[in-house]
């Protein structure tokens, strides 16, 4: 396989082809990598990461997203609101894909426009996709998924000072196969699967039991704030699709839930009822919108149809939960009295010469030994 070594000056070269390159979002961008000193599971796939967009792709939001696929290190990018429209709010924002590639732009940097443009810091996941051949493509059968959706919540909530964000203000959405995700994310922030490998730097408030296992002691700080949830897919039990699978069944975890979904989505458009009956019985608060047409993966603004404005909803349900100021208020600052569970973060590294720009595929490998000590 050709792998290409990136020297400094490369590296150089490549930041001022992402400024150059970058998506239409407004707004400042900051990348790191999840985990610093590689993944908990040794990666499977050793393909490098690439777009696989296609001309026969369907649209969403009425245009050709990217579509990236085989990514094995995965990522957060910082979207930031202009300071005087930040409201300290944040979110997590999980692409759909099918577990396989990545909706990049379609409903990852279209969705960070409308969030930013709301005052609220969007921070973009690049989780690792597809999962290995034989596993069922996402937990339980592989933790993978959860491992980098719990590790970005806890990225967040370590660099909220920095990014300007309240960690008690911080959600997630995510759309298809990312906002079952986000689901999951919703009922197992306190999931342990971080194997003993080097990637247990990375996690705070992780100790070793007498047993010799591993288990996080800090559970609350993969915990999203609030939820929305746009045309979830696997929420329900096959073959039948009528009942929640109890693998995300509402608990004390589950935040405030938005729910969303086409009713002529013919492959998921029971997901979204289906869960919000579980989360009424679990007397969680939840909004649910379903519109007669769209389809599945329509996207943050599809043109012409019911649902184009959905983000309206979304943004007035926000308010209602207080995780936006209401309009005629100032943007709150971030609440002084909260208090992360004990434990750091190590810090930041810059992230690796071989992170690609957004939607553009890698060029070299992880590990590279141009890169700083943090990631060697």
């Amino acid at each position: 396989m050709f792998r290409m070594t990136l020297t400094p000056k490369h590296a150089l070269l490549g930041l001022l082809a992402l400024a150059l390159t970058a998506p239409a979002v407004k707004a400042q961008q900051t990348a790191l990598p999840l985990w610093p000193h590689g993944t908990p599971e040794p990666a499977l796939n050793t393909n490098l990461e690439r777009d696989v967009t296609k001309d026969s792709d369907a649209l969403i939001s009425g245009h050709r997203s990217v579509r990236l696929t085989d990514v094995s290190v995965p990522t957060l990018t910082v979207y930031s609101p202009p300071a005087d429209k930040n409201t300290h709010t944040a979110a997590l924002v999980f692409p759909g894909g099918g577990y396989m590639r990545l909706a990049w732009t379609g409903e990852g940097t279209d969705t960070c426009d409308w969030l930013t443009s709301s005052g609220i810091t969007c921070l973009l996941i690049k989780y690792r996709v597809p999962q290995p051949p034989g596993l069922a493509g996402h937990y339980p059968a592989d933790p993978a998924d959860l491992e980098d959706a719990q590790q970005a919540m806890r990225l967040a909530r370590a660099h909220a000072a920095e990014w300007h964000i309240d960690p008690a203000h911080i959600g997630v959405i995510g759309f298809s196969a990312g906002a079952n995700l986000a689901v999951l994310l919703s009922t197992h922030p306190d999931d342990a699967h971080i194997k003993s490998t080097p990637a247990t730097r990375d996690v705070p408030r992780i100790a070793s039991e007498p047993s010799g296992g591993i288990k996080l002691t800090g559970t609350l700080d993969a915990n999203p704030n609030f939820a929305i949830i746009v045309y979830p897919a696997y929420l329900a039990t096959p073959p039948e699709n009528t009942t929640l699978d109890p693998t995300y069944a509402p608990n004390k975890f589950t935040p405030p839930t938005f729910l969303i979904q086409a009713e002529d989505d013919k492959s998921y458009g029971f997901n979204a009822p289906i869960y919000y009956q579980a989360l009424a019985a679990a007397h969680i608060p939840a909004e649910l919108h379903m519109y007669p047409t769209g389809g599945h993966g329509f996207g943050i603004h599809p043109p012409n149809k019911p649902e184009e404005h959905w983000t309206r909803l979304a943004d007035a349900w926000l308010r209602s939960i207080d995780m936006l100021p209401p309009r005629d208020q100032p943007h709150p600052q971030p609440t002084a009295q909260h208090v992360l569970p004990s434990g750091t973060m190590p810090a930041p590294c810059p992230p690796p010469s071989t992170t690609p720009p957004a939607g553009r595929p890698n060029t070299g490998q992880p590990n590279n030994p141009a890169d700083p000590p943090c990631f060697q």
